[in-house]
């Protein structure tokens, strides 16, 4: 019987102990792996860990005003008037006749101006003192005659600047304002050049003063004008201390109230009367107060029959005019004026660092400008943003701040949200 021997199978030289080929593909496939999946969060870590978030856009919030009613300017339907407040060229209304019209002792006031800009006086100065001569002690004489305003005056008596226009302006003596005028300028052809030369400065081309006391007609102007003499008076801090004067007394010429009886009520706090052949005037003001708001309102009537008539006209001028402005709250302190929401869904508001108000007249349009800066997380600025308010002439800006600080999100939101970060 054969026996039949198995083969044998001898090693090849130089491939002993290799593993077969499949298996070193898939080690090689690992290894790989692992070395891309280690680069790829080298880089994807710092990446969405550490990149800046892209910052939040903000949603404005309209702004309301609140209703208000239109303002009824009652000017009266005789003569002339016009009224205005002063830093309100909304508020400007006129009436009647529009040519020149005597304006009596209301010249009084363009005088007192004339003289300061010759000779001034700071307030709380009483200026130099004047002795009178018998020349101005002759002018009661001839006003009386005129029937004319006057008051005691003596030749070699002595007055300071201030007390001299004092009696001008607030017993409306005649005598006091020729002797004033006489004193500054030396003569009466000097002053008719200085005051023609200030009325052609200040624009007030509808007026002429030919005599410093008003008793002559020729002293004439507009309403219009007469309104912005009257804001040039209270301007000159000498003039509108002197013209809220409801009384005095000095030595000499004896105790008087001032012409205007309005003087201390309604708010009327100036200016001056004028009366003329029958015809009364009067160039006023009157500041009224609204919370931290006040205004000025300057006006005139002229050609009513007597005082009471006229000061009846202004009493319901100025009801009209005090009922015409209102405050308006733009802004409490913290109120939102423009939302933010993250990506992350967190919330924030842009809010009115202090609170805001503004006058108006009537029903003068107010509007609002609002600007935000977009948001950041992490991020503190003084300001994120504005709001400018308009109204009228006035313009008033809000600054806005965050009410919260926007905070980072984490690192489980940034990993899986890469896309939301800034580029």
């Amino acid at each position: 019987m054969a026996v039949i021997e198995e083969p044998t199978v001898l090693p090849v030289p130089g491939r002993r102990g290799r593993p077969a080929r499949p298996r070193l593909i898939r080690r090689r496939v690992v290894v790989f792996s692992a070395v891309a999946i280690v680069s790829v969060l080298a880089v994807y870590l710092p990446l969405t860990l550490l990149s800046p978030l892209a910052p939040t856009s903000s949603q404005l919030v309209p702004f309301t005003i609140p209703d208000r009613t239109a303002a009824v300017t009652m000017l009266p339907g005789y003569g002339a008037s016009a009224v205005g407040a002063i830093g309100y060229p909304e508020a400007f209304a006129t009436a009647g006749s529009t040519e020149p019209l005597p304006i009596a002792s209301i010249s009084k006031i363009v005088t007192s101006l004339v003289v300061l800009e010759r000779k001034p006086l700071r307030p709380g100065d009483s200026g130099p003192t004047i002795t009178f001569s018998a020349t101005d002690a002759a002018l009661r004489a001839k006003y009386i005659a005129l029937n004319g305003e006057t008051k005691p005056l003596a030749a070699g008596a002595t007055i300071s600047q201030l007390d001299l226009m004092r009696v001008t302006l607030v017993a409306s003596a005649n005598n006091y304002a020729e002797a004033l005028t006489a004193w500054a300028f030396g003569s009466h052809a000097a002053f008719e050049i200085a005051v023609t030369a200030w009325l052609s400065s200040h624009g007030l081309d509808h007026t002429t003063i030919v005599e410093p006391t008003g008793i002559n007609p020729g002293n004439v102007s507009t309403a219009s004008d007469l309104v912005e003499i009257g804001k040039l008076a209270l301007a000159n801090p000498v003039v509108a201390s002197i013209v809220s004067t409801e009384s005095m007394t000095l030595a000499g010429v004896g105790s008087f109230a001032n012409t205007n009886t309005l003087l201390g009520r309604l708010g009327v706090d100036g200016i001056k009367t004028g009366t003329l052949n029958g015809s009364s005037n009067l160039l006023f003001a009157a500041t009224f107060r609204y919370g931290s708001h006040a205004v000025t309102v300057v006006g005139a009537v002229v050609g009513a029959t007597n005082h009471k008539a006229l000061d009846a006209t202004v009493t319901t001028l100025l009801a009209g005019m005090k009922a015409g402005f209102h405050e308006i709250t733009l802004a409490q302190k913290g109120e939102p004026f423009a939302n933010f929401r993250t990506a992350w869904s967190q919330r924030a508001r842009a809010v009115s660092s202090s609170a805001a108000s503004v006058l108006v007249w009537s029903n003068t349009p107010v509007t609002a400008v609002i600007s935000a800066l977009p948001a950041r997380a992490g991020e503190t600025r003084a300001a994120i943003g504005r709001v400018t308010f308009t109204a009228g002439s006035q313009s008033v800006i809000v600054l806005l701040t965050l009410d919260h600080r926007l905070v980072d999100p984490g690192p489980w939101w940034r990993l899986s949200n890469p896309t939301r970060l800034i580029g």
